[in-house]
Order: C-alpha cells, then sequence, then structure tokens
C-alpha cells in the first residue's frame, strides 16, 4: 500500500469510501453527515491540501482509504482536528487506517503544525499516541464528548490551552 496526497481524480471515490463506511443499517439518509462534513471542508478556507491523504494499492493505483486534517484553533491558536478518517469495508483490518494515521501525523509534524484532535475511541488512538485532551488543557467543543475527544501533540507544540475550535463546516453537523 502507499499513501499520497489527494489529487482531483480522487474525489468521487473518496465520497464513495466515505460513504461506505460510515452508512450504518437502518439510517434513513442516504449519504451519511460524514460525507456532507467532507464536502463542505473541500469547499472551506480550513482545508488544508498536503494534509489530505490517500491509501492506494501499490499495483493500479486504486484509492482504498483517505484521512484528512484541517486547520482548527485551540486557545485561539493554530491546530488541527482530524477527520473523517474512512476506509472502504473490504480494506478494514488490514492496516490501511493505521497506514493512514501514520502518515497525516508525520506529515502534520513535518509541517510544524502543533498538535491534532480527533473524536474518537481512546482504546483505538491512544496507540497512536492521542491523550485525552483535557491532559493538556484543551477544552472540547462539546462537554459532552469527555474522554473521546482526544490530542495528540507533535514537536512544535508550545503548550497551548484553551478550548478547542473545529472548521466551520464541524459545527454544522
Amino acid at each position: 500500500m502507499l499513501i499520497r496526497r489527494e489529487e482531483p481524480a480522487d474525489v468521487e471515490v473518496i465520497r464513495a469510501i466515505v460513504a461506505a463506511s460510515f452508512t450504518r443499517p437502518g439510517d434513513v439518509d442516504p449519504v451519511p453527515a460524514e460525507v456532507t462534513l467532507l464536502d463542505e471542508l473541500r469547499a472551506d478556507d480550513s482545508w488544508l491540501p498536503a494534509l489530505s491523504l490517500v491509501a492506494v494499492e501499490p499495483h493500479g493505483d486504486e484509492v482504498v482509504g483517505h484521512v484528512v486534517c484541517t486547520r482548527a484553533w485551540a486557545g485561539g491558536r493554530p491546530a488541527l482536528g482530524l477527520g473523517p478518517l474512512a476506509v472502504r469495508p473490504d480494506r478494514q483490518r488490514r492496516g490501511v487506517g493505521s497506514a493512514l494515521m501514520h502518515a497525516v501525523l508525520a506529515a502534520a509534524d513535518a509541517l510544524d503544525e502543533p498538535l491534532v484532535a480527533l473524536v474518537g475511541d481512546p482504546a483505538y488512538y491512544g496507540r497512536f499516541g492521542f491523550r485525552p485532551a483535557t491532559e493538556y488543557g484543551i477544552e472540547p467543543p462539546n462537554p459532552e464528548w469527555g474522554p473521546y475527544f482526544q490530542v495528540r501533540t507533535l514537536s512544535a507544540h508550545q503548550g497551548q490551552t484553551g478550548i478547542f475550535a473545529y472548521a466551520p463546516p464541524f459545527n454544522r453537523l
């Protein structure tokens, strides 16, 4: 598997992967909120093309996963919000998501970003160095997220604290 930046030709297959990854049995809306979020993020000033990555099969260049980080703020200072992260269902549990996570964190670190935040399972994301955001003095935009709101600090971290603010499209979920 190879990880590379998203290209314009990848947009529709990324949408399909995100839809397949987040659609649940019994969903009323045929388009999961994560697909709409991704579309809105892509159209927003918070979109960071260097941090929109795809996983591809080494033979045939078939896209099987996607991750994105967008501009966010922690205590009024720059930060990153991670998500959505999606892997084609038939390729899940084979290391694709882990490879995407390692690649986007490395790319963010190389760009001198200070931290990445996400909402997710602490047992899963802890293996990538994510910790409860409150350990760093960063408060979630929604207090109900509790331990699911997590932060991974990077090399350029300088002790940011305060309330975390995702890119505006996240507020419309």
